[in-house]
C-alpha cells in the first residue's frame, strides 16, 4: 500500500469564547488531513491548536502539514513507527499537527485490518464518563455554569483556575456551595501559579474534596514540582510538563506528580501516547486522556485510545460540548449525558462533513 496524495483543510469551527489561564480561544484552530492510498482506503485526523499551550498556531500546523505531507507521498501508511520518525527526522517537536498524521495512519490500518480502531489496538469497550470544564469567570458566574451542568446530569466538573490566587479559592468555594458535595471536582490550574501561591492554593483548597489539581506551575518551576507535590494535600496531575513518554519517566522518577494528562496534541498522535501510557503502567500512576478544540473526528480517536488503555481513569473529552456553535462531523463519538460510546464501525469511525468541507479552504499534496 501507498499514500498517493493528502488534503489538508483549514478546519476551523465558531465556537462561544473559552478562557484559561494563558489566554481566551474565539474559535477552534483545528486542521484536518486526509490520506488517500493506493487501495481505496484513505485515512482522517484531526489536531487543534492551541498556541497557549503547545505554541502552534492553525498557520503554522498547515504549513508543516505541506511539508508532511509531501515527505510521505509514495510511502507505506502501515508502517507507521517508520512514517512518524520521517516526520521526526524533518521536525523536532510540532508535536499538534504530527498527531493528525498520526490519527490518519491509524485510521487506515485499521479500515485495512477491518476493524474498529480500538480493537485493532487490542482494546475492549468499557464504561467512560467525561467530565465538564468550567473556563475562568467570576466565582458567581462559574457557580452558575457548574449549578447548570449539574442540572443537565454532569457529574464531574473540572475548574479552570490560575489568576489571582485569592480569587481562584472563592471559585471553588462558590462551585462547591453551589452544586454540593456530591459532584467531584478537578482543577486545572493551567500553569498560572508560582509555586508559594499553589502551595497556598492548594492547602486552602483541601476542604472542598478536590479530586486533584493539573498543572499547577509553569513548567518552567518542574524542578520544584517533587517538593510541591510531597507537600501539597491535593495529588497533582502533570499536563504541560509531560508531551512525551521521556517527561513521564522523568516525572514519575523525580516522584513530580501522581497522575498523567495524555494528550493527542502534546505527544504527537496515538503512538507516543501508548508510550507515555506504557510508562505510567509500569509505575501504576494512573492517566487522564484529555484533548483541546477538537470536534468528534479527534475525539473518537481519544475514545478508541482510551478503549484500548487500561491505565486511563479519568477523561476529559467535552470540548464539543463546550461551545462548538457547529458539528461538522457524520458519524463519530456520541454523548449519552456524559457518557461516550463509538460506532462499531472500521477505523476511528468519524468522517467530516462534505457541505462544511466545502467551504473551508484546502490543499492537495
Amino acid at each position: 500500500m501507498k499514500i498517493t496524495h493528502t488534503e489538508i483543510y483549514r478546519f476551523s469551527i465558531p465556537m462561544e469564547p473559552f478562557v484559561i489561564a494563558t489566554g481566551t480561544m474565539h474559535f477552534a484552530q483545528n486542521v484536518l488531513i486526509r490520506i488517500f492510498t493506493d487501495t481505496g482506503i484513505h485515512g482522517i485526523g484531526e489536531c487543534s491548536a492551541f498556541p497557549m499551550i503547545v505554541g502552534e498556531t492553525q498557520e503554522t500546523c498547515i504549513a508543516m502539514a505541506k511539508d508532511f505531507a509531501a515527505i510521505l507521498k509514495g510511502k507505506d501508511p502501515l508502517e507507521i513507527p517508520e512514517r512518524m520518525n520521517d516526520l521526526l527526522g524533518y521536525a523536532d517537536h510540532n508535536a499538534t499537527i504530527k498527531s493528525a498524521f498520526d490519527m490518519a495512519l491509524f485510521d487506515i490500518a485499521a479500515k485495512n485490518a477491518n476493524l474498529p480502531l480500538y480493537k485493532f489496538l487490542g482494546g475492549t469497550k468499557r464504561t467512560i464518563e467525561t467530565d465538564m470544564t468550567i473556563g475562568i469567570d467570576t466565582p458567581e458566574g462559574m457557580a452558575a455554569t457548574g449549578l447548570k451542568y449539574k442540572s443537565q446530569g454532569c457529574r464531574i466538573l473540572k475548574i479552570k483556575l490560575g489568576k489571582k490566587v485569592h480569587d481562584d479559592i472563592e471559585r471553588v468555594k462558590q462551585i462547591r456551595e453551589a452544586v454540593g458535595e456530591d459532584l467531584i471536582l478537578r482543577l486545572d490550574a493551567n500553569q498560572g501559579w508560582s509555586f508559594d501561591d499553589a502551595l497556598f492554593a492548594l492547602g486552602e483548597l483541601e476542604k472542598y474534596n478536590i479530586e486533584f489539581c493539573e498543572q499547577p506551575m509553569r513548567t518552567w518551576y518542574d524542578d520544584q514540582l517533587p517538593e510541591l507535590n510531597v507537600n501539597s494535600p491535593i495529588k497533582l496531575m502533570a499536563d504541560e510538563s509531560c508531551y512525551n513518554h521521556h517527561d513521564a519517566r522523568k516525572l514519575i522518577n523525580n516522584q513530580s506528580t501522581t497522575y498523567i494528562n495524555i494528550k493527542f496534541s502534546k505527544s504527537g498522535g496515538i503512538l507516543e501516547a501508548q508510550k507515555i501510557h506504557e510508562e505510567a503502567l509500569k509505575h501504576g500512576v494512573k492517566c487522564m486522556i484529555g484533548s483541546m478544540l477538537e470536534t468528534r473526528i479527534a475525539l473518537s480517536a481519544n475514545l478508541h485510545f482510551a478503549y484500548a488503555s487500561p491505565n486511563v481513569e479519568f477523561f476529559d473529552l467535552d470540548t464539543a460540548l463546550l461551545g462548538h456553535l457547529v458539528d461538522p462531523v457524520v458519524g463519530g463519538l456520541t454523548y449519552n449525558g456524559y457518557f461516550l460510546d463509538v460506532p462499531e464501525e472500521i477505523g476511528i469511525g468519524a468522517e467530516a462533513d462534505e457541505f462544511f468541507l466545502e467551504k473551508c479552504e484546502s490543499w492537495t499534496i
